[in-house]
C-alpha cells in the first residue's frame, strides 16, 4: 500500500483557553470533518474542517445545529425505568448501575429460560453504534439482530455486488479524474450525505459540468440538472435497467475488450435481455422507448461515467434483481475500478470485528428467515441479520418460536418499520423492552428501562468512508460530556462485563487500534483524533492483476453465486405485488401510486425534528401532487390533506408542484412531533409507514418489503374527518389490510 494522505493540521488552541478538536460530524451517515471549538469542557461552536477531504469546509444545516443538538433540553440524560403500563409515559430515574443489572437479569434470564434466539437486538441506520449492535447480540448468542436498512436500503447492494463482482464499488468523487457522466438513479444526493458521499463532493463533482442522467419520478435537484431525465414509475426500475442493457448489447455500444477478458456470461446475458426492448418497458415504467434508447447509448458512450444510485431501488420485492440489472450496466460499459468511474475501495480500516463466528451453528440456523432469505440472513449475506417481517410475526404471533425481548439502540422503531400499527401491536406484546436513543421517542415510550445515549461529540470512534470502501478513515472524538449520557458502544462492553460474556469484554478503544492496524496503519486511535484523517492513496483496475473476487474470478454478468443458492443467475423484471398492473381491483379503489422517502435535506430519516435550526427549514410535513391531480380532488397547495393506503391513512400538507408526475403522490417519512405530549408524540398523523406493507410477498433473496409504488387516494382534510388514534382504537385495521 502507497504510503497515506494525512490531515495536516493537528490540535490548536486560541485565545481563552479555547481548544480546537478535530472530529467529524455524524449527525447523518457523515464523512464531513469539523473543528470542535470547546472550553472548559463546553462546547462552543462546530464548523467545517477547511482541509477535509469531503466536505473541505463546509457545514450542512443539520451538521450546524450540532450544538443545538448535544445542549437540547429534552435531551435523555439519566436512566429511566417505567413504572405504569407500557405506553403510559410514568416513568422514574434510576441510577446506571441499577439499570445495567436490571437489564443483565431480566436478559440473561430469558435466555436461560427459551434461549437466546428469543432476544432480538434492533438499531437505526448505521453510524457509528451500529455494528457494535450485532456485535453484542453475536456475544450474547442471538442470531436475531435487524437495522431497517439492511433490507430496504444500502445493504442489498453491498450483498448483490460482493456476489456479483466480490466487493462495493463506489463513485470515485475523490479521484483527480472528471466523470463525463453523472447517472442519478432514484438518488438525490444534495439532499442527504450517504456513508461519505456527502452532499458537497457530490455538489463539486457538477463544477466539471459532466453530462448527466437522472431516473426519478419527482423532479429533484439533479433532475434540474441533468439533460435527460426519466420519469419512472415508482417501483418499476428493474424493468428499465433491462431496456438499458438491451440498448447496450443489441446496438453493440458494450466495452469489448473488458466483456471479453473481465466478465462471466455475457452470452447467456445478451440472449435474455434480448425481449426486454424500450418498446416492452414504455408502458410498464412510463418512460418513452426512444428516450430510454437516448440515455442507454448516451451512458454507454461517454468514458468515465458513474451511476449514482439510492435506496428508492431497493423498496420492492424485487430488490436484488433490480440491483443486479443496475449494476450491469457499468459493468458492461467498462466504467469499473477506473478514474471518475465506479471504484473498489482501499479499506483503510479493518473489518469490524463482529464476533460472529462466536454463535453456535445451531442457534444460528434459528435466525428468523435464515433458511428463505439468504442474501438477507445467510450465506449470501456480507453480515446476516433477521428478518424483520419474520420477527414482527415472532413477536406477535409467536411463530416460529416467541421473541420476548427487544433491545433497541438508536432507532425510532415505530418511524421507520413499515406498517407502523402491526408493528405497535407487536412491540405492546413483548415481556421485556429496553431502548438508548437521545430523546424520548414514541418507540422509546414503550420500552421497560430507557437509557440516555451520547450524542456525536460526546464519544470516540472511527469513520472508514465510503462505508464498505474505506478510502478515507477519520477520528470521532469526544469533546464533552453531557448528564449520564453514554455511547451505545459503552454500555455494551458495560453489559458484556456484568453478564460476563465470553467476548466483548475489552475495551472500546482497544477495538478501534485494532481495525486500524488491520488495515494497515500505523497509527492508533489517539493519534487518528489528534490529526484528523487519513485518506488511502487510489489504486484502478485492480482487478487486471488480481482478478475479481467472485468463482470464476470475473465480474459475474451470470452470477454462479446466485444459482448456487437456487436463485435466479440472470436479472428479471417482477411488477411490484400492489400497483396499477397487478392488482387493478385495489386501483380502482386506490388510483394513485404512492411512493415515500424522499430526503429532507434538514433532517436524517426520523431525526432532528426538535433542533430549532432544523425544524425552521422544514415545519410540517409536505406531500407532493401535482396541479392536475390537486384540482381533482379539490386540494390547494398549502391546505392539509389526507392520503390512505390499504393500511391506514394519514395527513400531511399539499405541495402542489408540476416536479412530480400526474399519477404520483409522494409523501415524506420519519415524521412525528417531539413537541406535542407523549406517549404518542403525534406518531399516528403524518407518519408514511403507517401506509407502508410489511407482508409476503418478500423478495426472494433478500425479504424486502414494499415501500414504494403502492397505491393510495387522497383527499382535501375537512372538519371531522377521521381522527388518527394508536392502533388499539382500529384493532382490526392490520387484519383486514393483511387479509385483503
Amino acid at each position: 500500500m502507497s504510503a497515506a494522505i494525512i490531515s495536516p493540521r493537528t490540535t490548536s488552541e486560541e485565545p481563552g483557553n479555547v481548544k480546537v478538536l478535530k472530529s467529524v460530524c455524524r449527525s447523518c451517515h457523515g464523512g464531513c470533518s469539523t473543528l470542535m471549538h470547546v472550553s472548559d469542557g463546553e462546547l462552543l461552536k462546530v464548523e467545517g474542517d477547511p482541509e477535509g477531504p469531503l466536505n473541505h469546509g463546509k457545514l450542512c444545516p443539520i451538521g450546524a445545529a450540532t450544538t443545538e443538538l448535544v445542549y437540547h433540553p429534552d435531551r435523555l440524560k439519566y436512566p429511566q425505568r417505567r413504572i405504569g403500563p407500557r405506553g403510559s409515559g410514568k416513568w422514574e430515574r434510576i441510577t446506571w448501575d441499577e439499570a445495567l443489572d436490571e437489564i443483565s437479569e431480566r436478559v440473561l434470564a430469558i435466555r436461560e429460560e427459551t434461549g437466546p434466539e428469543s432476544i432480538a437486538m434492533g438499531t437505526g441506520t448505521g453510524r457509528h453504534h451500529i455494528r457494535w449492535v450485532s456485535r453484542f447480540g453475536h456475544a450474547l448468542g442471538t442470531p436475531n439482530w435487524c437495522e431497517p436498512g439492511f433490507a430496504q436500503c444500502f445493504h442489498p447492494r453491498v450483498n448483490t455486488c460482493i456476489q456479483t463482482m466480490g466487493d462495493l464499488p463506489v463513485c470515485d468523487f475523490t479521484g483527480d479524474v472528471d466523470p463525463e457522466l453523472i447517472m442519478y438513479w432514484g438518488h438525490n444526493p444534495p439532499h442527504s450525505g450517504p456513508d461519505g458521499e456527502t452532499r458537497f463532493n457530490v455538489r463539486e463533482s457538477l463544477l466539471s459540468k459532466p453530462r448527466i442522467i437522472t431516473i426519478d419520478p419527482r423532479q429533484t435537484v439533479v433532475a434540474r440538472k441533468a439533460e435527460l431525465w426519466l420519469q419512472v414509475r415508482p417501483g418499476t426500475d428493474d424493468a428499465l435497467a433491462l431496456a438499458f442493457i438491451n440498448v447496450i448489447i443489441n446496438e453493440d455500444l458494450y466495452d469489448r475488450e473488458f466483456c471479453e477478458n473481465y466478465t462471466h456470461g455475457f452470452e447467456e446475458l445478451a440472449a435474455h435481455v434480448h425481449e426486454f426492448t424500450p418498446e416492452w418497458a414504455e408502458p410498464i415504467t412510463w418512460v418513452p422507448a426512444d428516450k430510454i434508447r437516448a440515455a442507454a447509448r448516451l451512458f454507454a458512450e461517454l468514458k468515465p461515467a458513474m451511476l449514482e444510485w439510492g435506496c428508492a431501488i431497493e423498496h420492492t420485492p424485487n430488490t436484488i434483481q433490480t440491483v443486479r440489472a443496475l449494476s450491469l450496466i457499468p459493468a458492461l460499459t467498462g466504467n469499473i475500478d477506473v478514474p471518475g468511474g465506479w471504484i473498489f475501495g482501499m479499506k483503510g480500516a479493518g473489518r469490524f470485528p463482529s464476533l460472529i463466528e462466536n454463535l453456535d451453528p445451531e442457534v444460528e440456523k434459528k435466525r428468523l428467515g435464515y433458511e428463505k432469505y439468504k442474501m438477507l440472513c445467510g450465506e449470501g449475506a456480507d453480515l446476516p441479520a433477521c428478518h424483520i417481517p419474520s420477527l414482527i410475526d415472532a413477536m406477535l404471533y409467536g411463530e416460529p418460536y416467541r421473541v420476548r425481548a427487544f433491545l433497541v439502540f438508536g432507532n425510532n422503531t415505530l418511524t421507520t418499520y413499515a406498517n407502523t400499527k402491526l408493528v405497535y401491536e407487536a412491540l405492546m406484546k413483548l415481556d421485556y423492552m429496553v431502548c438508548a436513543d437521545l430523546f424520548m421517542t414514541p418507540t422509546a415510550e414503550l420500552a421497560d428501562i430507557v437509557l440516555p445515549a451520547a450524542s456525536w461529540p460526546e464519544l470516540n470512534q472511527i469513520a472508514a468512508l465510503p462505508t464498505i470502501a474505506g478510502n478515507v478513515v477519520m477520528g470521532q472524538q469526544k469533546v464533552v460530556q453531557i448528564g449520564e449520557c453514554k455511547s451505545d458502544e459503552e454500555i455494551f462492553v458495560e453489559l458484556a462485563r456484568r453478564m460476563d460474556l465470553p467476548v466483548c469484554q475489552e475495551s472500546v478503544e482497544d477495538v478501534l487500534d485494532q481495525m486500524l492496524e488491520n488495515g494497515g496503519q500505523s497509527v492508533n486511535f489517539r493519534g487518528l483524533a489528534e490529526q484528523g484523517w487519513i485518506h488511502v492513496p487510489q489504486k484502478y483496475r485492480k482487478y487486471e492483476t488480481e482478478g475479481f473476487k467472485t468463482p470464476t474470478g470475473k465480474l459475474e454478468l451470470y452470477s454462479t453465486r446466485f444459482e448456487a443458492m437456487g436463485y435466479e443467475p440472470l436479472p428479471y423484471y417482477e411488477e411490484p405485488p400492489e400497483s396499477p398492473l397487478s392488482t387493478p381491483d385495489v386501483a380502482e379503489k386506490y388510483p394513485l401510486v404512492l411512493t415515500t422517502g424522499g430526503r429532507i435535506s434538514v433532517f436524517f430519516n426520523s431525526e432532528h425534528r426538535q433542533l430549532p435550526l432544523c425544524r425552521r427549514g422544514h415545519p410540517e410535513p409536505l406531500a407532493e401532487i401535482h396541479p392536475d391531480t390537486a384540482a381533482e380532488y379539490g386540494i390547494e397547495d398549502g391546505e392539509w390533506m389526507w392520503i390512505e393506503s390499504r393500511r391506514g391513512r394519514i395527513k400531511q400538507k399539499a405541495k402542489v408542484t408540476d416536479r412530480i408526475e400526474p399519477r404520483v403522490v409522494h409523501c415524506e417519512h420519519g415524521w412525528w412531533f417531539p413537541e406535542r405530549d407523549g406517549p404518542d408524540y403525534g406518531i399516528w398523523e403524518s407518519n408514511a409507514n403507517v401506509l407502508t406493507d410489511n407482508r409476503a410477498p418478500f423478495d426472494p433473496q433478500m425479504g424486502t418489503y414494499q415501500l414504494r409504488g403502492l397505491l393510495c387516494r387522497v383527499g382535501k382534510l375537512e372538519a371531522g374527518d377521521e381522527e388518527f388514534g394508536p392502533p388499539e382504537l382500529q384493532a382490526a385495521t392490520a387484519q383486514a389490510a393483511t387479509a385483503n
